[in-house]
């Protein structure tokens, strides 16, 4: 059985074609620039490299030259679209309503529609993939998976803000939390790779890239997160600032006769590591500058480090204690130099990292064999954990 995974954002279209049998990706690619001059595709299934230029000029269009890409009589991964069992889509932002995936409906459609006012970066994007399969091949089920779902076990000392009771039960102003979908994943996986039960464990998942998050697992649980309504919120990131004293958007506000709405956009995409750096949001970028001494670079560096430092000792607080601390993601999987700064002086919780095991950047534990708390890098997979999910639910 051949599910489509599909992962739409505002003006780019990213999916993976994945034999069920076995588990096995087939193809995998990206439709870029959506609605924008210079739209791309770029797909690889196998050894076979795809690769076409033209307009794209909505998602409808980039469903349709997607699965011409994936039916290319030469460099293609299947014969017709008919193969396609079912498609399973990333939805970021799913409320309260919804604790798991789900199969799409109209009513299902409508509710990723009124939290359109909680992502409006993400959920209309997300809505528009789905909308566009179901036209191009209306009678194929869709999956819709969230990112929201795997953190609705949050109790509510851990997702309510310190505003009013009103704004939660009329505006449903709480935290989210975002990434669920890689949480989920890298908990269950380590707790395998290990040979330790889920119940009775201690996680502290840290999904760093250029979007961060991390997340407190307990029993397979997530019972507290670093994102909050919105994605801003948490870890200094690429663009992001993560954590800020709200008084500081009145503040610049007023001070350089911006909207409130223009102080967010700078703190959502001028901020972080490009905003400290004044080179770039790209780790890599940072690195290279911080190995020639530039200051700035090394700043962010430590101040990224500092960051989940601080949500690392508050997550063993929380839980009484930690078994586990699991890296993944792009800088969490790849960056030894930075997995190093964030665990330095971590011995008295019983975390030690061992220098030369850390030189990984595969599925692996990092600490050393005396340490207490078992370090450890896990490669995410959330195509994988949207595929489970679409397979499960069309066939149950």
């Amino acid at each position: 059985m051949k599910i489509l995974i599909l992962n739409a954002g505002s003006s780019s279209l990213k999916y993976q074609l994945m034999d069920m049998d076995g588990e096995k990706i087939l193809a995998k690619g990206m439709v870029d620039r959506i609605g924008i001059d210079g739209s791309t595709i770029r797909q690889t299934a196998g050894d076979k490299v795809f690769k076409l230029k033209e307009p794209v000029p909505n998602h409808t269009d980039a469903i349709h030259l997607m699965l011409k890409a994936l039916t290319d009589p030469e460099k293609g991964a299947m014969k017709s679209m008919d193969e396609i069992s079912a498609f399973g889509h990333r939805v970021v932002n799913g409320g309260e309503r919804f604790t798991d995936s789900i199969l799409v409906t109209d009513e299902v459609k409508e509710t990723i529609r009124e939290y359109f006012v909680l992502a409006p970066l993400h959920n209309p994007p997300n809505l528009m993939g789905i909308e566009a399969c179901q036209e191009a091949m209306p009678d194929t089920p869709n999956v819709a998976v969230f990112d929201t779902s795997f953190h609705q076990t949050m109790p509510k000392v851990s997702f309510m803000y310190g505003v009013p009771q009103e704004y939660y039960k009329r505006l449903k102003l709480r935290r989210y939390g975002f990434h669920g979908t890689s949480h989920r994943y890298v908990s269950k996986r380590v707790c395998e790779f290990l040979g330790i039960p889920v119940e009775g464990s201690r996680i502290i998942t840290c999904h760093l890239g250029n979007g961060s998050s991390l997340t407190a697992v307990k029993d397979g649980k997530s019972i507290d997160t670093s994102m909050g309504l919105t994605p801003l919120e948490g870890v200094l990131m690429g663009t992001r600032s993560g954590n800020l004293d709200p008084a500081i958007v009145q503040y610049i506000a007023n001070s350089d006769n911006m909207t409130v709405n223009e102080v967010i956009d700078m703190c959502n995409k001028k901020s972080g590591l490009i905003g400290i750096s004044g080179i770039s949001s790209d780790m890599r970028d940072i690195d290279a500058a911080a190995e020639q001494g530039d200051e700035n670079a090394i700043l962010a560096q430590d101040m990224l480090a500092h960051s989940i430092r601080k949500y690392i000792g508050a997550y063993a607080a929380v839980m009484g204690g930690v078994d586990v601390i699991v890296f993944t993601a792009g800088i969490g999987e790849n960056n030894a130099h930075i997995r190093t700064k964030i665990m330095r002086g971590f011995e008295y919780l019983g975390a030690k990292l061992d220098l030369e095991k850390n030189k990984t950047r595969e599925e692996a534990v990092i600490s050393t064999d005396d340490s207490k708390v078992k370090i450890c890098v896990i490669p995410t997979n959330e195509e994988l954990v949207i595929a489970r999910d679409t397979l499960a639910i069309i066939q149950g």
